[in-house]
């Protein structure tokens, strides 16, 4: 006689909108098991029964065999008496009680799709909106969960009978993919021009043709408007940069395939994963040498390229027509949100696209690309955004109250924590721009009605004056936690890496208020995610005019040199106002690393002033000579307080082999690994006196590969454990992370 087993099975994680329903009903026909699943809240719930065998196989294939696009994070297995089910059936969602179901990520297009794409025979065939539970948009047309149809922006599409019946067929591919259509019933694709009026002729086709005579097209993707010219057209990439008002930020490039990619850059295995990945971000790659097919204004100055391939249908064919690489930046004026609605973007970016290939289905939620830097042994992600958010991120314990953290002022992210969860939002921008602020409050809007999540913390910078802290102090009815911004570096660097600390914490970044009154910024801390203590820092030095020192880095060099520059062409170029900056009445005091980059930066004739924040120290970075092993020497200093690392010895060091004619490359090299050394040496002082061997790299200067390596190669090589950033960026998009870290190990005390 056949022993028969009943169990409900709940299922939590990402397991809505990527196939785990039709997995498992396919599964359990397979199996000669009965019962029945459906979504709620939750996630997926599970009635099973018949032999216990079947089940038993059940319960481990679940896990084992889950659908690519899920991801798993609990299995909750009850017993019970069998129920008498017959046949298994895939029942409506419960939308009932909070909400907790995880929406997916956007996903590039998958090769099932692209096969159908690419076959005339297909009723797909060159149907730009083509997707199914393995692809396509997810988070940037959800309004709502559970995640049905009725709740995402593809809502107004009504089914074909031919769509219908797939989307109902569990056996079918687009079982409930919530944006399936086809030429019948879904969006429509419209090239329009510059006034909004609709252009005649196969939409890809002109687009394709006014990309080749040297126009610049608006095109709609997954989270919103790019621009696009062809690659290889100096006269379109300059125009593209006028228009937009970026005078020297690298635009990113879109090739065709890897073929393609590797034709413009260096690709390595590493590399050939990210870009050809579900996510697709941008991927900053090496240039391969010689000339390549690619404008000297789109990239200009740097080694690097940021390459991406295709993730939308409508890419590959665009890229296909067009038969060469594109460019494909933000659709917005440089500072601005990217645009998102189609009426907001016809009126934004009218003076700077001559047409508009575009489509009726809403994009509910911007989301700018994401851009990742592989490096030796893995990658940094420089920004996260579309193909990651709004994944959640495992933490170490589970948050005793729900938690909002607010994040920076620039490259703003924020995040909500429940349960083991964060959710760190996608890239959102600088909130000093009225409407990325709004987006940043809208976004945290949507989160929370997505999660049906009601915070009870509120953690933000103390700094009064940030707009994403005065948001913070507007909230009513919640406890409110500041957390000093390079606590919060550290902070996130320990919840990106499941480690609670203590560490010794380098936090090297730009600028961030330090609890003394000086802006702080090349900081060692003791560090946990409780609370802090500064050990060491860098020097600190006056920033002539404050603010104007960050856009102009001249003025650094002079405050590291003062009168001390016999014959310096830095001190020539910037003789007119060189003496004004050093007697400057407003010249706060900062420890800051990116400054000391700075300095040097202009003092090797690099940059004497930037048009996007950070291009002194990663032109820097491009320039310093790889192969260069001596590095600067800087004293450590102490008059019974924090040890002072004197940085400038590596300034004035720099600035006397310039000045014996010593090449720029080599005396970049040199700094980068005199800065990694004087961090090894601050950490082994450290170690000393607390004992703690584990470090912990966090901050905006940690987005530079070649600072990140030999500062890793060191502090390894002198016996530390070293912490890195790994699924959040070093830089201001991962302080919400730590913010919320950090409120959490505080509440849970």
């Amino acid at each position: 006689m056949t022993t028969l087993k009943r169990v409900d099975v709940h299922v939590e994680g990402i397991v809505q909108g990527v196939g785990f329903r039709p997995f498992v009903y396919s599964l359990a026909n397979r199996l000669g098991l009965a019962g029945r699943v459906h979504n709620d809240v939750n996630g997926v719930h599970i009635e099973i029964e018949g032999a216990h065998a079947g089940v038993e196989a059940f319960l481990t294939a679940l896990e084992r065999d889950a659908p690519a696009l899920s991801a798993i994070e609990r299995v909750t297995v009850v017993s019970g008496e069998p129920a008498g089910h017959h046949g298994f059936t895939i029942a409506t969602s419960d939308p009932g009680g909070p909400r907790r179901a995880l929406v997916p990520a956007d996903t590039a297009t998958c090769d099932d799709c692209l096969r159908e794409l690419a076959d005339p025979a297909d009723r797909r065939h060159r149907h730009p909106f083509i997707n199914c539970t393995n692809c396509g948009p997810r988070l940037t047309i959800v309004r709502g969960v559970p995640y049905d149809r009725h709740l995402t922006t593809m809502a107004p599409f009504g089914l074909c009978p031919d769509c219908a019946r797939e989307y109902h067929d569990p056996g079918d591919r687009r079982y409930h993919a919530q944006p399936t259509c086809c030429p019948a019933c879904g969006p429509r694709l419209v090239l329009r021009d510059a006034r909004g009026t609709e252009l005649c002729g196969d939409p890809i086709a002109c687009a394709a043709t006014l990309l080749r005579a040297g126009r610049v097209v608006a095109v709609k993707g997954l989270g919103g408007y790019h621009l696009a010219v062809t690659a290889s057209d100096e006269r379109a990439a300059a125009t593209l940069r006028g228009r937009k008002h970026r005078e020297e930020k690298p635009f990113a490039v879109m090739a065709a395939d890897l073929a393609q990619a590797r034709r413009l850059a260096d690709i390595d295995d590493t590399a050939a994963a990210l870009l050809t990945g579900r996510a697709r971000p941008i991927v900053l790659l090496p240039r391969r040498d010689g000339p390549l097919p690619v404008a000297s204004s789109v990239a200009p100055g740097s080694r690097l390229l940021g390459l991406m391939l295709p993730y939308t249908a409508l890419h590959h064919l665009l890229l296909a027509e067009v038969a060469e690489p594109i460019v494909l930046t933000s659709g917005n004026v440089s500072d601005e949100p990217i645009a998102h609605e189609d009426g907001d973007a016809l009126t934004r970016l009218s003076g700077i696209a001559d047409a508009f290939l575009t489509h009726d289905r809403a994009i509910h939620l911007r989301a700018d690309d994401s851009v990742v830097r592989p490096l030796p042994g893995g990658i940094t992600v420089l920004r996260r955004a579309r193909g990651y958010a709004p994944e959640p991120l495992a933490l170490r314990r589970p948050v005793p109250r729900p938690v909002l953290a607010c994040g920076a002022q620039l490259d703003n992210t924020f995040c909500l924590a429940y349960g083991r969860r964060a959710f760190v939002s996608q890239h959102i921008g600088d909130l000093g721009n009225h409407d990325t602020l709004r987006s940043f409050v809208e976004g945290i809007d949507h989160y929370c009605h997505l999660l049906d999540l009601r915070p009870e913390i509120v953690a933000h910078d103390p700094h009064p004056g940030h707009p994403a802290t005065r948001h913070a102090l507007e909230i009513a009815g919640v406890d409110h936690v500041a957390v000093q911004h390079h606590h919060a570096h550290i902070a996130s660097c320990l919840a990106d890496n499941g480690d609670p600390g203590p560490v010794i914490g380098v936090a090297f970044d730009g600028l961030g208020h330090g609890p003394d009154g000086t802006l702080w910024g090349g900081e060692f801390l003791r560090a946990d995610l409780t609370g802090y203590e500064r050990l060491a820092h860098l020097a600190p030095v006056p920033m002539p005019g404050g603010a104007a020192a960050v856009r102009q880095p001249w003025r650094m060099t002079a405050a590291y040199l003062r009168d001390d520059h016999p014959g310096l062409d830095v001190a020539a170029r910037n003789a007119a106002h060189w003496a004004a900056a050093l007697t400057a009445a407003h010249a706060p005091l900062t420890s800051s690393a990116a400054r000391l980059f700075d300095a040097v930066a202009a003092l090797l004739g690099i940059r004497d002033t930037i048009t996007y924040d950070g291009q002194a120290a990663l032109e820097l970075e491009q320039r310093a000579d790889p192969a260069e092993t001596g590095a600067y020497p800087a004293a450590l200093t102490t008059t019974g307080g924090p040890l002072v690392v004197e940085g400038g010895d590596l300034v004035r060091a720099a600035a006397a082999d310039l000045a014996a004619g010593t090449d720029p490359a080599v005396i970049a090299g040199r700094f980068h690994n005199g800065v990694a050394a004087a961090i090894t040496r601050t950490c082994v002082e450290v170690r000393h006196d607390t004992g703690l061997t584990a470090v912990a790299l966090s901050g905006g200067l940690f987005h530079n590969a070649l600072l990140l390596d030999r500062t890793v190669q060191r502090l390894r090589a002198a016996g530390f454990r070293v912490l890195t950033h790994v699924r959040v960026p070093p830089g201001d998009g991962g302080i919400s992370l730590g913010q919320a870290a950090v409120a959490a190990a505080l509440d849970g005390r």
